[in-house]
């Protein structure tokens, strides 16, 4: 090879113009001059524009996530590896993280989203873990926008599409519509794994002379740039051609990449495993090597190819599906591409660990990268962006509009697409594969049991964008909150977080503002609960046109139960058992779905961490002693929604006689507010007292309210008597007529 990398025959000249076309800033082209001494070749910048991107380099949000807690008593991997580890107990590890998808959804709504499921997957097997369960926060725009249903159709198709050929169960979610999402929908995903403690995989790499081993798909052309151009710019009229750019997915080798990933890592001969993600090879060779302070040496002729004549400029930055590196035990190679020749899996030796922290490339005898492996991870810019407020009031005022009676209102938030049933979302995802799952979508939390012990997890995904438009501090403490208190109404201990921030433009302080806010607003709710935030991903230039969305931080909550028999749902399950409410606070209408429908004022109150904590540990201790039938959290709708939904229950309409209203409160902000925090319980009789002391010696409001009647009517106050079975096919169909309206 030559001394420096030269340029190809057919390439561009390296230039300002050149860098700035791949995403780099002026700056930053001069910083890569001066780091490498000379100009970089054509295929040095592509790598350092995809490296140096925000997607990859995270050169606006780094500093800040460095508040966010992430040690902890459980804590076994947290950021740094391709997902955080918690110890789940009986020689059990729980691996999981949460990712963005959003922008190759908008323009490929269905490769989009199947490929978003197909990389969360491979950044939980590569710790060694296999992946049972998955989760996903869906944001689309108003059903007024007339892109909305074939967005929707095929995210949801995609998701499905994976999701159900790997093999992996899709056991939750939320999906909320929104004229704010028109332009720019979200995509988030969740995956969650099971690895035995001894067998989790590091991507760190180790061992001079190690062989590096490619496995699984081919390389071909999709998504190139997918990662500098795609996903670290907004959106703007040239975005339909951005189409080349999504990748393109097969779950069903996906499936063959789990089992041969996983059989490998028992053979003891991996030494590192890393996904080909974002970035691609260039992303997963650079990190690993900079991961282990450590160079690495890779040969583009033994890169098994899709189709001919691919440059090493596309080598190094597609981001085509279903690929891993490998750094192997020497002499151990064979062992392993035999476990992959079993799988019908190419494994290509393309290269070494060396010890000089070089990241270096060749092809055809020729060198065409030669860069420190600083340069390319460590050493890539990091931001610091101004923040500031932007120039508004601090509270948001919607003009009121007509407000019906109660029970009319009742109907019309069921009918809502953010409050009515899901069903049409997840009836299309394969939620029992694996049959680890108790208790399916349409709950607060699914709960997946542990095979061979009493253990249960509890997983649940929520956001909150209209609360963090309003106050990105407080909305971000009370996404964290909900996310808790989902999980500790399954009966389940919250333990554990991961994190997908979605944000516009960072280049814009009043945007960065938001983010700073809402990383200070997760941080306080995290330490309050002791749940460490153990991985996650951020998303900026979530914008079209200058129009960002709002912040919408969301958060995923793993919870623990040393006994499946304490876990609960949310619906009610005996007549004459007893309805109480559990309090922290009043509710309001401020970024309420009735006030978004109505009108209404829109300012926060503040939280009290300590009582939040409180009615948390509360709900799993009252699950511990049997004492409680189910639980669900008031939400979306406000307690009278949640009164109706828990009467939904799938062994048949139950009803509820109650009376609610509490001293000094509206009548609309009784019923149909929201905010921190009221949970619904119901119990036996016996057992009402044990509850109100328990709740009491947590400072805790405690109301016995009503009871479940076997007679499906639901009386709330003198407001509102309704047939169980009306407000459930409202409720149902709120989702499916819409989509049928317009064919």
């Amino acid at each position: 090879m030559s001394e420096h990398p030269a340029a190809l025959p057919g390439e561009p000249r390296v230039d300002l113009e050149q860098a700035l076309a791949h995403g780099l800033s002026e700056d930053e082209f001069r910083l890569i001059e001066r780091g490498l001494g000379r100009t970089p070749t054509f295929t040095e910048l592509g790598v350092f524009s995809v490296m140096w991107s925000e997607h990859c380099s995270y050169k606006s949000s780094r500093r800040h996530l460095a508040m966010l807690p992430n040690q902890g008593s459980l804590v076994v991997g947290g950021p740094g590896e391709n997902a955080g580890a918690l110890d789940v107990g009986d020689g059990w590890l729980a691996v999981f993280k949460i990712e963005s998808h959003n922008h190759p959804s908008f323009v490929e709504p269905y490769p989009g989203a199947a490929t978003g499921v197909g990389g969360i997957l491979r950044d939980i097997f590569a710790m060694g873990a296999r992946p049972v369960a998955s989760l996903n926060s869906l944001k689309f725009g108003s059903f007024n926008h007339p892109r909305t249903r074939y967005l929707l159709g095929g995210v949801v198709g995609g998701i499905g599409g994976y999701g159900n050929c790997v093999g992996v169960p899709t056991v939750g979610g939320e999906v909320m519509f929104d004229d704010a999402y028109n332009d720019n929908i979200l995509v988030n995903a969740f995956c969650l794994g099971l690895a035995r403690k001894g067998e989790l995989q590091s991507a760190r790499a180790r061992g001079v002379g190690n062989p590096v081993l490619y496995v699984g798909s081919a390389t071909g052309r999709d998504g190139i740039h997918g990662a500098s151009l795609l996903a670290s710019a907004e959106f703007d009229q040239s975005s339909d051609q951005k189409r080349p750019t999504v990748q393109v997915g097969d779950p069903f080798t996906e499936k063959l990449l789990i089992e041969a990933c996983l059989e490998a890592v028992k053979t003891g001969a991996v030494a590192a495993l890393q996904d080909m993600g974002a970035a691609g090879l260039t992303s997963s060779s650079s990190e690993m090597a900079a991961r282990g302070k450590l160079g690495i040496e890779l040969n583009l002729d033994r890169v098994p190819l899709r189709e001919p004549n691919l440059t090493p400029y596309e080598m190094l930055l597609s981001e085509s599906q279903e690929r891993m590196l490998i750094v192997a035990e020497k002499g151990r190679e064979a062992e392993l591409q035999a476990v992959f020749e079993k799988w019908d899996l190419h494994a290509v030796v393309i290269g070494q660990i060396t010890d000089d922290g070089r990241w270096r490339v060749s092809w055809r005898g020729q060198a065409v990268a030669d860069i420190p492996v600083a340069m390319l991870a460590d050493e890539a810019p990091v931001y610091e962006r101004p923040f500031a407020p932007p120039v508004r009031p601090s509270a948001r005022t919607t003009a009121v509009k007509q407000r019906p009676a109660p029970a009319e209102a009742l109907r019309r938030l069921l009918d809502s697409p953010n409050v009515g049933s899901r069903r049409w979302v997840y009836r299309q995802y394969d939620s029992i594969v694996q049959s680890n799952t108790v208790i399916e979508p349409g709950s607060d939390a699914a709960i997946l049991r542990i095979k061979g012990t009493r253990r249960a997890l509890a997983l649940a995904v929520d956001s909150n964008p209209r609360a963090c438009a309003i106050d990105p501090y407080l909305g971000a403490i009370a996404v964290t909150l909900e996310a808790a208190r989902n999980v500790a109404c399954s009966g389940a201990r919250p333990i554990g977080i991961t994190d997908c921030l979605n944000y516009g433009n960072p280049e814009r302080p009043e945007i960065m503002w938001q983010f700073v806010r809402g990383i200070e607003g997760i941080r306080d709710a995290a330490a309050a609960l002791d749940t460490p935030v153990v991985s996650g991903n951020v998303s900026f230039y979530n914008e079209t046109q200058g129009r960002a969305i709002p912040p919408t931080p969301t958060l995923a909550m793993v919870g623990l139960s040393a006994d499946l028999a304490n876990c609960r749902g949310q619906f009610f399950r005996h007549p004459g058992d007893l309805i109480l409410l559990l309090r922290t606070s009043n509710p309001a209408l401020a970024a309420s779905e009735y006030a978004a429908m109505f009108g209404g004022e829109g300012r926060l109150e503040t939280i009290d961490l300590q009582k939040e904590r409180a009615l948390i540990d509360l709900l799993v201790t009252l699950a511990e002693a049997r004492l409680i039938s189910s639980a669900h959290d008031v939400s979306d709708g406000g307690l009278a929604a949640a009164m109706a939904e828990c009467c939904f229950s799938p062994a048949g309409n139950l009803g509820a006689a109650v009376r609610v209203s509490a001293a000094g409160l509206d009548s609309a902000v009784n019923l149909f507010g929201e905010g921190p925090s009221t949970v619904i319980v119901s119990a036996p009789p016996e057992a009402a007292r044990a509850i109100e002391h328990r709740a009491e010696g947590r400072g805790l409001e405690c109301r016995r309210v009503g009871t479940v009647l076997n007679d499906p009517i639901l009386k709330i106050d003198t407001e509102i008597e309704v047939d169980v079975a009306e407000l459930r096919a409202i409720y149902e169909q709120a989702l499916p007529r819409r989509i049928q309206a317009h064919g």
